[in-house]
């Protein structure tokens, strides 16, 4: 597995100065076909508001310009397609994906249209400009900043009423007199996952309590630093005398989302993409979610996990019209009208700025994420967003080996330094 990711790496930079193949070739006369490979699709909850502005598009530049969605609703399945085509250097014309310290290698190449003389003007001044700062490499904005996210801890009242809990904890020792309270009720604390190419969910526990330990510089820490061992700790802990699911290791976003969602687990982390999700599909759990930050494990406290979560980019080309046509449809994507729409329908916070009108209903979930964000100490990356692309698809092995072979936290850590 390891091996065909380090060949797509690879090839990204062996064929970074062969000449471009198909998106960058002269269309024809007539109308200009974009395909854009889409996560936002099926159950997703931008599902239907995308649909929408795709298809308001399609009918506004009739005969012109058609955007040609391919849907793909399996995340890691989409990533894997993304990897492949850029290090085939055959992007799609539109496409998603995360800004981190691998994937930023793709703006070394010349397959990414750059938007920085495009966004000198009104549509880049919609953006939020600390997130276009995020964007820009050595001077080229090569993606756009869209969904922003903050991951803070969602626990279920309900439960916790249920088990005699009546605030959120704030040290680890509440913490964990709370977890064996809601055990006494059969409800298990927490859900975790070690599947997916990032093990989501435990990944974002992690780097809570990282944050605790470490601070908001935790990770220009070495290895040998203390808090990596301190958060494996408790990590370890969360997965061990009944505080997860039994089918934690190995499970993918879906099993532990849906544990939660099912009412069986009280406490869970995901960003604010998810609220459509549970707002339609367990609509209990919804009025019963609030959010908190971590407890206090080190000298830390207050702090949320947050970070640029979605760019958008699109395939370079050296045919004018091409060019035009796609960032046509990216500004009618990202204008604030848009954007407004999108957050509304499915309690995203995204990088356009917008002021909502008169009527509109901002989601009462979502408005606790704003308030979160506004609250928070400091902010810190997860690790995905934070170390190379080996060391997150290590992080599932590590959990494994820790729990299942009773490894210790310190040999955790050192499983994850030899990834990098």
């Amino acid at each position: 597995m390891k091996t065909n990711r380090y060949v797509a790496l690879f090839l990204v930079l062996l064929f970074a100065a062969l000449p471009l193949f198909g998106s960058g070739q002269a269309e024809e006369q007539g109308e200009i076909v974009l395909t854009w490979p889409s996560i936002w699709v099926g159950q997703d909850s931008k599902a239907d508001i995308m649909a929408e502005l795709v298809a308001e598009f399609n009918e506004e530049h009739a005969g012109s310009i058609r955007v040609d969605v391919e849907p793909q609703p399996d995340y890691d399945g989409y990533e894997d397609t993304i990897r492949t085509r850029l290090a085939a250097r055959r992007p799609p014309d539109i496409f998603t994906f995360k800004l981190n310290p691998t994937t930023a290698v793709y703006y070394d190449s010349d397959m990414l249209m750059d938007f920085t003389d495009d966004l000198n003007g009104a549509w880049g001044d919609t953006f939020n400009q600390g997130n276009i700062d995020t964007t820009t490499i050595d001077g080229a904005t090569k993606s756009l900043p869209y969904e922003i996210a903050f991951t803070p801890i969602w626990y279920n009242t309900d439960l916790f009423a249920e088990a005699g809990i009546d605030k959120f904890p704030e040290t680890m020792d509440e913490f964990w007199d709370a977890t064996e309270k809601l055990k006494a009720i059969d409800v298990v604390p927490t859900s975790q996952m070690t599947g997916g190419t990032n093990s989501w969910t435990s990944m974002l526990w992690y780097t809570h309590f990282l944050g605790s330990f470490g601070g908001p510089n935790a990770y220009s820490r070495d290895w040998d630093d203390p808090a990596f061992e301190e958060a494996a700790a408790i990590l370890k802990r969360l997965y061990t005398n009944g505080n997860t699911t039994r089918d934690a290791i190995g499970a993918d976003a879906g099993v532990s989302s849906g544990h939660y969602m099912a009412g069986r687990t009280a406490m869970f982390i995901n960003g604010p993409w998810f609220i459509g999700n549970i707002r339609d599909n367990a609509p209990d759990v919804y009025e019963a979610t609030q959010l908190a930050p971590a407890p206090k494990a080190g000298e830390h406290y207050g702090h949320q996990v947050g970070w640029l979560h979605t760019n958008i980019a699109a395939a370079a080309t050296d045919d004018p019209a091409r060019r035009e046509a796609v960032i046509t449809f990216l500004k009618h994507l990202t204008n604030p009208e848009s954007s407004r729409r999108v957050s509304l329908a499915a309690g995203s916070l995204l990088a356009v700025e917008f002021e909502l009108q008169p009527g509109d209903e901002v989601d009462p979930l979502q408005q606790q994420f704003i308030q979160a964000g506004n609250e928070a100490k400091f902010l810190i990356d997860h690790m995905e967003a934070a170390k190379p692309v080996d060391v997150v698809y290590e992080l599932g092995q590590a959990i494994g080996e820790m729990v299942l072979n009773d490894r210790s936290p310190a040999e955790f850590v050192d499983m994850l330094e030899a990834a990098e």
